[in-house]
């Protein structure tokens, strides 16, 4: 099988217009995604997103093209049996990396490709990702990760040590997820900008369809934060969950003070409280509001930035992003680390595709990797999954096992001719909300 093409496409929901919720820094997102398709001489093609949030995905998209020379002409088996070395290709090439390295817009554009070739190894192989990865050897896991600039905290036998102790028992954990799901948490229920009376709605809807886990955004007004609080903790009650998210809104001083503020709600986790490469910081909120745990990790770019925010105690959970790193390989790497340093990952999944991607990572996860779910959460929120062929299914605040090959990654052809922005248009900003 032959990759003769690689599509990108600049896909944008205007969310900004359609939904009356934010947080306290992306005021008025519109869920959009650089989204690639790699076209094969045969059946199947290979789908791969990054998700953005409007402004800036021409962007991702020229990256992507830039990339994709790299593909063109490969053979597709050639490259699913050294994914290693596929994935330095594409991070490490020695003129593109200079703007990044392994940051920003060309790590964006290198996830979007790296998940398409996932998406298609899974395909060929007629199995869902997260059943892909979780069948490797350990052998063969550990072969798929850069361990460049790492070793200081897990090494290649570390690893494999961490794989070969966590396969007896996969069978057992594997038939439990098929029969029960993967626990998640809504964060639907906690947008800024919602009144109270949709607020109260929703989690009471919420409550009933099963949710025992639920997330608000704060960051706003201290007042304004706190009656929010008061009111959606009333709403769902002392016994269950409560997460805040301040979507990095404040210095590490008044982080610390804020969250102390809020402590009387009984956070679970008090999520992005302060700049996302600011690793001392969020060692120090975390030592401060201890018991309430930090959580961290969507917008940490590179599995570098999640060794140190682990070596320095700076996080209780791991968030990882499955576009913000480089791809499934680079999420490997960061699921090995967490495991070996016992941090329990949470995956981000607010935005376009997000759901549908994590849960694989997730699931793999507790298959292969850490072999544990009691505590861990995927995030999940209800937007736009209807454009998805594979859309996550959830029942009683589960997430159920996708059963379709393939990463899950695939929209369909009537949500990308709908979607489609204009190649080389420019895109006017809107009013922003206050």
């Amino acid at each position: 099988m032959k990759i003769v093409d690689v599509d990108v496409l600049d896909v944008r929901f205007p969310t900004s217009r359609t939904l009356d919720g934010s947080d306290a820094v992306h005021l008025d997102p519109d869920y959009s995604a650089a989204y690639v398709v790699l076209r094969t001489d045969h059946r199947p093609d290979g789908h791969g997103l990054t998700f953005t949030i409007g402004r800036g995905t021409e962007v991702v998209v020229e990256a992507v093209r830039s990339l994709a020379p790299f593909l063109r002409g490969r053979d597709a088996e050639e490259l699913f049996g050294d994914m290693r070395a596929f994935w330095r290709q594409i991070v490490g090439d020695s003129q593109l990396r200079w703007i990044g390295p392994e940051k920003g817009a060309i790590h964006l554009a290198g996830a979007a490709i790296v998940n398409a070739v996932w998406d298609l190894y899974a395909k060929t192989r007629d199995k869902p990702l997260w059943k892909l990865l979780a069948d490797m050897t350990p052998r063969q896991l550990v072969d798929a990760v850069d361990f460049t600039y790492i070793t200081d905290a897990i090494n290649p036998d570390e690893a494999l040590d961490l794989l070969t102790a966590a396969a007896p028992g996969r069978q057992e954990r594997e038939a439990q997820l098929r029969a029960e799901g993967y626990p998640a948490y809504v964060t639907s229920v906690g947008w800024m900008g919602y009144d109270d009376a949709k607020v109260e709605r929703l989690c009471h809807e919420a409550r009933a369809e099963g949710w025992t886990s639920f997330k608000m955004k704060v960051g706003g007004d201290p007042a304004e934060d706190a009656r929010r609080a008061a009111l959606i903790r009333g709403a769902i009650g002392d016994e269950h969950r409560l997460m805040m998210d301040a979507n990095q809104r404040w210095d590490v001083d008044e982080a610390i003070a804020r969250v102390h503020a809020l402590a009387g709600f009984d956070p679970f986790w008090i999520e992005e409280p302060t700049s996302p490469d600011d690793v001392l910081g969020h060692a120090t909120i975390a030592r401060a509001v201890a018991p309430i745990a930090v959580a961290t990790g969507e917008h940490a770019h590179n599995r570098v930035m999640f060794k140190q925010l682990m070596q320095a105690d700076a996080i209780g959970f791991c968030q990882i992003d499955s576009c913000r790193l480089g791809g499934v390989n680079e999420v490997i790497a960061v699921l090995l680390m967490a495991a070996k340093f016992g941090i329990p990952v949470c995956p981000h999944a607010g935005g376009v595709g997000l759901c549908e991607l994590v849960q694989h990572l997730s699931m793999f996860d507790y298959l292969a990797v850490s072999g544990a779910i009691d505590g861990r959460v995927i995030e999940y929120v209800d937007h736009l999954h209807e454009h998805f062929v594979d859309p996550v299914v959830i029942e009683a605040g589960r997430y159920r096992a996708p059963l379709r090959p393939g990463f899950s990654a695939e929209m369909t052809p009537e949500t990308l001719a709908a979607h489609l922005f204009p190649d080389g248009a420019v895109w006017a900003p809107q009013a922003t909300r206050a």
